[in-house]
């Protein structure tokens, strides 16, 4: 039986809600999962041309799992929260090796993937496989915090616990899948963060902090707590040829894969350091240093643009280095600030620089 609640926003779906979305036509489950792995903390705007260029290089589960991983992150560069594409890759051979290629049809199997949590692996199972299951992305926390009035940041156990018994309350047994719509919608569309609609909210009257006139107060806000700040250099070492040196990370931590420039404590002596390790500079330029904010602290990021005498060969000995050329790009994962670093290299004349 579908309650009151359901009912109104299936109502307010069916004239209202977003249904030509390019993840809501030819829908299957990889689709579906690769499109809510890109919804997360991600606007819809953002995502669709990433989404169209991801389904377009990797059709299916089974291309994506035969992929390198450079050629995903290559694909995610400039999306954010990189964990995401690492774990779509794992997922994907996951898929593959342990499910023939076709993605489990129940919350509890799709939680145990890597990167699928209980709302993702509930989207799934009512989008793509138009089963039960309920959903709680920040959109229908936001909704049904403010409908019920539930105090408390959603990270804490015991407002994310009621959270969810609301979530599973009103989720409908028919048209799960529309529902599972609407409610992405209503939050996005809707009750938005800072300027809920409430006028034309289908759920308006029974809404508790709309009635208090405390829309803005739900969800309760994350306790605040100061982000350290570190700082860096990041070393743009050109060739004698206009190549630039990249190397890459770790898998884990920040840019986890990425490819990105050479790190170099802020005021050290960045000529003895490169002479000492690559060649001598033939000059050295510093660029104005700039913030780049992580979830748990800033960065920030001086470049510094080396010229080169020569180009050291033993750097690319230990794997993990290229030579990367601003003219004819390589397909790899490149960290958003490595990428406009090189956007920026590519526009200069490699000749014009002073020696500084």
């Amino acid at each position: 039986m579908t309650d009151a609640f359901a009912a109104a926003v299936l109502r307010w779906f069916d004239e209202h809600g977003r249904k030509h979305l390019p993840w809501q036509k030819n829908i299957t489950p990889y689709r579906v999962w690769l499109s809510e792995i890109m919804l997360q903390q991600t606007q819809v705007t953002t995502v669709i041309p990433y989404f169209e260029r991801f389904t377009e290089a990797f059709p299916s589960v089974q291309d994506l799992a035969a992929a390198p991983i450079d050629d995903v992150l290559h694909l995610w560069t400039g999306l954010g929260y990189y964990a995401r594409a690492r774990n779509l890759h794992k997922c994907a051979q996951r898929v593959v090796s342990e499910h023939g290629g076709e993605f489990p049809d129940t919350v509890a199997q799709l939680a145990e993937l890597p990167g699928i949590g209980e709302s993702t692996a509930g989207a799934i199972v009512s989008i793509a496989f138009k089963k039960h299951a309920a959903i709680l992305d920040g959109n229908v926390k936001r909704v049904l915090a403010r409908y019920h009035a539930i105090e408390g940041w959603p990270g804490h156990t015991t407002t994310l616990k009621n959270l969810w018994q609301k979530a599973r309350l009103h989720t409908p047994e028919r048209r799960c899948n529309h529902y599972t719509q609407a409610m992405m919608d209503l939050g996005a569309m809707l009750c938005t963060r800072t300027r809920p609609a409430c006028d034309v909210c289908p759920v308006g009257d029974g809404c508790v902090a709309r009635a208090t006139g405390q829309q803005l107060a739900y969800p309760g806000k994350k306790p605040k707590k100061e982000k350290p700040v570190k700082t860096t250099y990041l070393l743009m070492l050109r060739s004698p040829v206009g190549e630039l040196l990249l190397q890459q990370r770790p898998s884990t931590g920040i840019w986890g894969g990425l490819w990105s420039f050479p790190e170099l404590a802020l005021g050290a002596n960045v000529s003895s350091y490169c002479s000492d390790h690559y060649a001598a500079p033939q000059w050295v330029e510093y660029w104005d240093s700039y913030r780049h904010t992580f979830s748990h602290y800033h960065l920030d990021i001086t470049p510094v643009l080396v010229q080169l005498g020569d180009t050291p060969h033993s750097v690319m000995e230990a794997g993990g280095a290229l030579w990367y050329n601003v003219r004819q790009p390589e397909n790899v994962g490149l960290a958003a600030p490595v990428k406009r670093l090189l956007e920026s290299l590519a526009e200069l004349d490699p000749l014009s620089q002073e020696t500084l």
